[in-house]
């Protein structure tokens, strides 16, 4: 398995009145998989019952909820570890200082070093995309950065269903 990765030529350019295309990498985004999913394969891998699964991981949930409401750093096991954050608005006058100024609260995830090594050894398949939509190039890492031409190939639409749609990753989302 590889991780899937876009390349869609756009115009990178900051002016309104210049043009330059560059080739912007995203990941593609598969479907979400469902709790009932996750359940049901975390039961066919340890052995243990969906339901006493489920109420296991609705302990957890609780209580990560419950201490990271206050304002603890929780270590989520095997995985990394969660707090809450937010951004604000900035004031130069003590007297402004208030809730108010907070714009955006968010949860923000760490990973561990299991999930880091795990993605440090996965590879990564490229598809790049013209500005019309036209497949021109695939690239993966097992293949030494060796591509493969894709003329001929059908023009779709990069930014199709089951995409990443735009923005940044600042290891963060939105809770």
């Amino acid at each position: 398995m590889s991780v899937k990765i876009k390349a869609v030529e756009r115009n990178i350019s900051f002016s309104k009145d210049n043009v330059e295309y560059g080739y912007v990498l995203s990941t593609e985004m598969y479907n979400r998989l469902s709790d009932e999913k996750v359940i049901a394969e975390a039961s066919a891998h340890s052995g243990i019952s969906q339901p006493l699964l489920k109420a296991s991981c609705a302990a957890v949930a609780d209580v990560l909820m419950s201490w990271i409401s206050e304002g603890h750093s929780v270590s989520i096991p095997y995985l990394g570890t969660m707090r809450f954050g937010l951004n604000s608005k900035a004031v130069s006058n003590v007297g402004d200082v208030g809730t108010d100024l907070i714009t955006s609260r968010k949860v923000i995830f760490t990973p561990g070093t299991e999930i880091k090594d795990a993605l440090a050894g996965t590879s990564f398949s490229i598809t790049c995309y013209d500005r019309n939509g036209k497949v021109v190039k695939r690239v993966s890492s097992n293949s030494g950065g060796i591509d493969t031409d894709g003329e001929g190939d059908e023009a779709v639409d990069p930014d199709g269903p089951n995409t990443e749609q735009g923005g940044e990753d600042d290891g963060a989302f939105a809770g």
